[in-house]
């Protein structure tokens, strides 16, 4: 079977994870002799510059969550972690002090920045870090152009102005507090699919929606012109797992970004943002995956209420296989 997932960052990791599970692969490392072929497709609009290096948060997670180093306690960065680069740039008190980086992250910030130095693309970068890493899945950066997302907030020091501020500002220093008038993929409108995006979604089976974040990690990785016309095209059927459950977002700031974009913060309402490959114009999914004991109703989408904790890695693949049955395929 030929899967894709249309991914973030931790939550979207830990879906990967059962993902392979539900395909029968190991849960770390590759698996050459499988007949199956997962193909993430991966957000990028949380990338940054910072300290002269190229920082991609949810590719990196995803790599480093399914090569068996990330910190499973914070989700984030690798196990066993130092910080003493972070140290002594705060000794120096040079900017920005509210982003750290972890030692050994940043050796991979200063491969793919010295490869992107040298002309070679996100895509191919990302391909060469994972040559480490061993994922088991390919990991695709939704686009090889810089696509960054800027959140439109209350300015924290005069609450009467509004200011523009990288995504990662808004979510590490301000911890979303400020509210979030609008939010902006800066450079999405100009972007270009990365290489084997589209023909990936053009070859699946099934395709994926994890309960990553609607607006900034799907939501983005939509923008990208061409993404979302191949997924209107693709014969495979396109299931969604909502990241809402109980009216409350799973992770992150799901709720206050869909704020932003004046999208109520519930399963329906997020199914609905979607729309339907059916009677949409601009619609993209056939299916939706809800909370148990939610009641849902997205007209031209078939909907179904399943256990959606990614609990552990177990609940995670039967979550995972309840859309594979929504959309009519198996891995039988």
């Amino acid at each position: 079977m030929k899967v894709v997932i249309l991914v973030g960052g931790v939550g979207g990791a830990r879906f990967l994870l059962g993902v392979k599970q539900a395909l029968g692969l190991p849960a770390t490392g590759s698996s050459p002799d499988s007949p199956h072929e997962v193909t993430a497709l991966v957000n990028t609009g949380d990338d940054v510059w910072m300290h002269g290096l190229r920082i991609c948060p949810d590719l990196d997670t995803c790599m480093y969550t399914l090569g068996g180093g990330i910190d499973t306690e914070r989700g984030w960065g690798h196990a066993g972690e130092t910080w003493t680069v972070k140290e002594e740039l705060a000794a120096y008190g040079a900017e920005p002090t509210w982003f750290g980086l972890g030692d050994k992250d940043i050796a991979t910030h200063l491969i793919r920045s010295r490869m992107l130095r040298a002309g070679y693309p996100l895509s191919q970068v990302t391909e060469a870090l994972c040559d480490r890493w061993q994922p088991g899945v390919r990991l695709l950066p939704m686009s090889d152009d810089r696509v960054e997302t800027h959140v439109v907030i209350d300015d924290p020091e005069d609450p009467d102005q509004r200011k523009a501020i990288h995504f990662q500002e808004w979510w590490v220093r301000y911890r979303s507090e400020p509210k979030a008038h609008s939010i902006i993929a800066v450079g999405a409108d100009e972007a270009k699919p990365a290489p084997g995006v589209l023909d990936a979604i053009a070859a699946a089976d099934v395709v994926l929606f994890a309960p990553s974040n609607p607006v900034v990690s799907v939501g983005t990785t939509l923008g990208v012109p061409g993404i979302r016309d191949a997924l209107r095209k693709t014969r495979a059927k396109v299931v969604g797992v909502s990241p809402i459950i109980g009216g409350k977002a799973l992770r992150g700031m799901a709720d206050a970004c869909l704020s932003a974009i004046g999208v109520e913060t519930s399963a329906e309402a997020v199914g609905r943002h979607y729309g339907s490959r059916k009677e949409s114009p601009d619609g993209v999914l056939d299916g939706w995956l809800v909370a148990e004991g939610e009641t849902v109703d997205v007209p031209g989408v078939a909907v179904r209420d399943v256990p959606l904790l990614m609990s552990d890695v177990d609940a995670t693949a039967a979550m995972v296989r309840a859309a594979f049955d929504l959309a009519g395929v198996s891995v039988e």
